[in-house]
C-alpha cells in the first residue's frame, strides 16, 4: 500500500511503478487477464457508445465544442479501465519497458498483448450487441444511428498510411494518460490526468484501436438498416465491410498504437530514467 501523501511520484518513480506492473501483468493468469481485458473492451464501447449519443446532433453547436465535448464524454472508457480496473491493449504498450530491461521475455509480452486484445475484441462486440438489441441507435428519429453509420465509414476510408498515423498519435497520449494516472496517488489525480490526453486524441480525430472494436461493426450492422441508411444521404459506403474494417482500419491503426506507446513513450522513459 502506498504511503499516504500529497506529493505526485516523480517522474523516475513513475517509471519503476509502470515496469513493476508490466511484470505483473506479463506473469498474471492468463484467464484473469482475459476477464479483465473483455471488462476494458466493454468500458471503451461504453464511451464510444456515449460519445456517440452526444456528438449525433451536429446542427445543435458548432463543429470545435462539439469535438471538444465529444471527447470528454469519451474519457468514461478509460476512467472505468483505470478506476475500476481493466486490461487495455493500448495501455499494455507501456509493458515494453519491462521487456527492454530483461525482466519480461517477449513470449511474456506478446502473450500479453495478444490476450488482452483478442478479450478487449470480446468486450467490444458484447456491448455492440446490446446496443444493438436495445433500439439505442433509433434515439432522435434514428440519428443516432446515422452517426454511427457516418463514424464508421469515415474510418475505412482514410488511407493506410493515414490510419497508421493516426493510430501512432493517439496511443502517445493514451500512454501519457497513463502515465499521468501512475504519477497521482487517488481516484481525483486520475480523473484529471485522464481528461486532458483523452479529450485531446478524440477531438483532434486520431485512431484508437479498440475503440474501433466497437466503431466499426457498430457501422457494419447500421448499414444494414434501411431507415439508418436512408438518413445519411448519397454517400458511398462500399469501403465499408469486414475487410475494409479488419484490413484499411484495426491492422494499420493497431500497429500504429503499438508504435505510438511503446516507443514514443514507453522506450522513450525506459532510455531516460530505467537505462542502466
Amino acid at each position: 500500500m502506498d504511503h499516504f501523501s500529497v506529493d505526485a511520484y516523480s517522474p523516475k518513480e513513475i517509471a519503476a511503478r509502470i515496469e513493476n506492473v508490466g511484470i505483473s501483468k506479463s506473469t498474471s493468469d492468463p484467464l484473469r487477464v482475459f476477464a479483465l481485458a473483455i471488462l476494458a473492451g466493454a468500458f471503451i464501447a461504453f464511451g464510444a457508445v456515449f460519445f456517440t449519443v452526444v456528438t449525433h446532433d451536429a446542427t445543435a453547436i458548432s463543429a470545435g465544442i462539439l469535438r471538444l465535448l465529444g471527447g470528454l464524454v469519451f474519457c468514461l472508457g478509460l476512467v472505468l479501465v483505470v478506476v475500476a480496473g481493466a486490461e487495455l491493449f493500448t495501455g499494455n504498450n507501456l509493458i515494453v519497458m519491462a521487456y527492454v530491461d530483461g525482466k519480461v521475455s517477449l513470449k511474456q509480452l506478446l502473450t500479453n498483448w495478444m490476450i488482452v486484445f483478442i478479450g478487449n475484441f470480446v468486450g467490444a462486440l458484447g456491448i455492440l450487441l446490446l446496443i444493438y438489441l436495445s433500439g439505442h441507435w433509433q434515439i432522435n428519429g434514428s440519428e443516432v444511428g446515422a452517426k454511427v453509420l457516418t463514424i464508421a465509414n469515415s474510418k475505412v476510408n482514410m488511407t493506410w498510411m493515414e490510419a497508421f498515423t493516426r493510430g501512432m498519435l493517439c496511443n502517445i497520449l493514451v500512454c501519457m494518460a497513463i502515465w499521468l494516472c501512475f504519477a497521482g496517488r487517488t481516484v481525483v489525480d486520475k480523473v484529471l490526468a485522464i481528461l486532458f490526453p483523452i479529450t485531446a486524441f478524440v477531438a483532434m480525430g486520431f485512431e484508437h484501436s479498440v475503440a474501433n472494436m466497437y466503431f466499426i461493426p457498430a457501422g457494419l450492422l447500421a448499414k444494414n438498416q434501411p431507415d439508418i441508411v436512408q438518413l445519411v444521404g448519397n454517400i458511398n459506403l462500399d469501403n465499408l465491410t469486414i475487410y475494409g474494417f479488419l484490413f484499411d482500419n484495426l491492422l494499420p491503426v493497431t500497429l500504429g498504437n503499438i508504435v505510438g506507446g511503446s516507443v514514443f513513450v514507453g522506450l522513450f522513459y525506459w532510455f531516460i530514467y530505467l537505462r542502466d
